[in-house]
């Protein structure tokens, strides 16, 4: 539990800083309009915008802080003037305390740390309690170095920031007046606080900044759930793919080793199964007279078709069905005889026997 707390504000320390570095960064490019509140007597301040603004001139209003309202009420466009605007308040009341401070030159890189652990002694508050500011040094002798500290309750300055902070101000800095002796009084910033981010309350950095966390972690989360299933679909698919290469290659081992080897008896068999045309060619010299002239001879599977001239068909028949090599000898088209032919025109389909090819 030790660790996910210190995690946990290792977390929201890291959100902050880089919450602040947006801020600071886009406060360099957003230009806040500002609103000067000059204290006067009796906790009344004045306000009139800094530099004039473009356009109509809008007159200076007074009123109190109470219970950080103005009272009374500003006007309405003095309300939108304010909105999202920079307000510096220039204090003049005895609330501030000021105290003349020295210090060896030395020390002017650790002026905050030597001036806080000197606050419970030069003021009549607590160092939490208080917000404080101080002159530029300057050198006196012996090498020492010579500073105004600035410094005021934070229950007086409150109402202040309550002000701004209703009014929609985007920040708000307090500055005391020291009169010097010669030229213009020296201001000297006791506080400056941002009320609202550079880019304005609806963009919430820190919210941005976790919700953009969340969603890349979730994303990523998703990418890796899906990296796995689709790398397992794909792993089991390469192993069946394997496992059908290797089943294919030991069939065909099987096949090319059994009985001698199949596919040559299968050619062996074809072989003595199917007739060669050199030898139906031979067969038929044999089986028709010399008076016949063939002129077309097709073999198509155990089929042979023989179209030609003769004397005497009919008779053609009777010769092939003599021959052992064709068996059911027939006429598959007319017999015709021109008035120039020396002879009848034939054709003659057989089957050939299968024993063709054994003889050979």
């Amino acid at each position: 539990m030790a660790v996910v707390s210190e995690l946990k504000a290792l977390f929201g320390e890291w959100i902050a800083s880089v919450a602040g570095a947006v801020d600071s960064l886009a406060g360099r490019y957003v230009r806040r309009r500002r609103v000067l509140l000059s204290e006067g007597v009796d906790n009344t301040f004045t306000a009139k915008v800094t530099p004039a603004r473009k356009g109509p001139a809008v007159p200076d209003v007074s009123f109190r802080v109470s219970h950080g309202r103005p009272s009374p009420a500003l006007p309405a466009d003095w309300e939108t003037i304010l909105r999202g605007s920079r307000v510096e308040v220039l204090l003049t009341s005895g609330q501030v305390l000021f105290r003349s401070l020295d210090f060896p030159k030395q020390a002017v890189d650790f002026l905050d740390g030597m001036i806080r652990a000197q606050i419970d002694r030069l003021m009549p508050w607590a160092a939490d309690d208080v917000v404080f500011g101080w002159s530029p040094p300057s050198a006196i002798a012996n090498e020492r170095i010579e500073l105004t500290l600035a410094a005021m309750s934070k229950h007086d300055i409150q109402p202040l920031v309550e002000l701004a902070t209703g009014l929609g101000a985007a920040s708000i800095a307090a500055f005391a007046a020291l009169p010097a002796a010669e030229g213009a009084p020296v201001k000297i910033k006791v506080i400056d606080k941002s009320l609202q981010g550079a880019i304005g309350k609806a963009a919430d950095v820190p919210r941005i900044l976790r919700v953009v966390l969340l969603s890349a972690a979730l994303a990523a989360a998703a990418s890796l759930m899906t990296a796995a299933y689709i790398g397992s679909t794909l792993d089991s698919e390469q192993q069946q793919l394997q496992l059908r290469i290797s089943q294919r290659r030991a069939s065909l081992r099987l096949d090319a080793n059994a009985a001698g080897g199949s596919a040559l008896n299968l050619l062996a068999k074809r072989k003595q199964t199917t007739p060669s045309s050199v030898m139906v060619l031979e067969a038929l010299s044999q089986a028709l007279p010399d008076s016949t002239f063939v002129t077309e001879l097709r073999i198509e599977g155990d089929k042979v078709q023989v179209v030609g001239m003769t004397q005497d068909a009919p008779s053609l028949i009777r010769l092939m069905e003599r021959s052992p090599q064709f068996a059911r000898a027939t006429f598959f088209a007319p017999t015709t005889r021109a008035q120039n032919d020396p002879g009848e025109r034939f054709h003659i389909e057989a089957h050939i026997t299968p024993s063709f090819g054994s003889g050979t």
